[in-house]
């Protein structure tokens, strides 16, 4: 119990905050809403047990989410609580998809470059050549989670270099917010962009703005892959600095998602774009 100063009254933790409002949504749920949730329960323990025959958690974490006391990852994002293995995340994330983007380019035939999924670089030494693949991966569940990682290796070791990629991708997941910010929409809807942010890595710094219904994903390629795992339907984009380099660019349209949550919103806009936060 925290100590408190005499005659002032204690003010009430974040942590008693959510307990009360997760009292407060199971006491005004419904009956089919508690069936979806017993459900989903139901299969996240099933598949706990799947992955307890191969998987023995090393953190306190672990063992609450393997046991079933933790069951919606939302409470490890409200809580500031940092995910340290990436099995967590299949258990609370069972839809989690990922794509390998081609940070990597080899020489074609006709001359130009042609994209390959590993990036190789060289630097001397006084014995010869030393050579090193990195890998980059995204993950997301198409529906408000999204995250990214890379990796380094020795030559020879592509799968293993992608493996340890795709962990680090799991362990950087995060929530983002979802809206209709485009005026020429405002329908209401988590299809776009609630607002326009900017993100940055390197000398690439990339705008992503908000696009009304039909539009689609004006973007890169790559830039497509990391945005329909966040959910993002339609958007535009805006780029500047060398965004040859699909490592950085990726890397800057991550961190313009993480900054989604670092505003302050109004209510009464948040309620107009129909902003959402995660899985919807």
């Amino acid at each position: 119990m925290p100590r408190q100063k005499r005659g002032l009254p204690r003010k009430e933790t974040k942590q008693e905050a959510t307990g009360k409002a997760a009292i407060d949504v199971s006491d005004k749920g419904t009956q089919g809403e508690l069936k979806e949730a017993s459900r989903v329960a139901a299969e996240r323990a099933g598949m706990a047990e799947k992955l307890g025959k191969e998987w023995t958690p090393h953190t306190n974490l672990g063992r609450k989410v393997l046991s079933g006391e933790i069951t919606n990852i939302d409470t490890l994002f409200e809580n500031g609580i940092k995910i340290t293995e990436p099995e967590i995340v299949d258990i609370l994330v069972p839809d989690l998809m990922n794509e390998i983007i081609l940070i990597g380019g080899s020489s074609g035939k006709g001359g130009g470059k042609r994209k390959t999924p590993s990036k190789r670089t060289t630097r001397m030494h006084k014995s010869g050549r030393r050579y090193r693949l990195s890998a980059m991966v995204v993950v997301g569940n198409g529906n408000g989670y999204v995250g990214a990682g890379k990796a380094h290796g020795p030559p020879g070791q592509h799968r293993d270099v992608v493996n340890k990629a795709l962990v680090k991708a799991k362990l950087n997941l995060i929530p983002i917010r979802r809206g209709c910010g485009s005026w020429e929409c405002a329908c209401g809807t988590a299809h776009s962009l609630p607002f326009q942010v900017t993100g940055k890595c390197g000398s690439v710094k990339i705008t992503l703005k908000p696009a009304p219904k039909g539009v689609g994903l004006v973007v890169m390629d790559e830039i497509k892959k990391i945005m329909r795992l966040a959910g993002i339907k339609d958007a535009w984009c805006k780029s500047r600095g060398q965004t040859s380099s699909r490592q950085n660019t990726v890397e800057a349209v991550f961190d313009a998602f993480g900054r989604t949550n670092r505003f302050r919103v109004r209510d009464d806009y948040e309620k107009a774009v129909g902003m959402k936060e995660g899985k919807v």
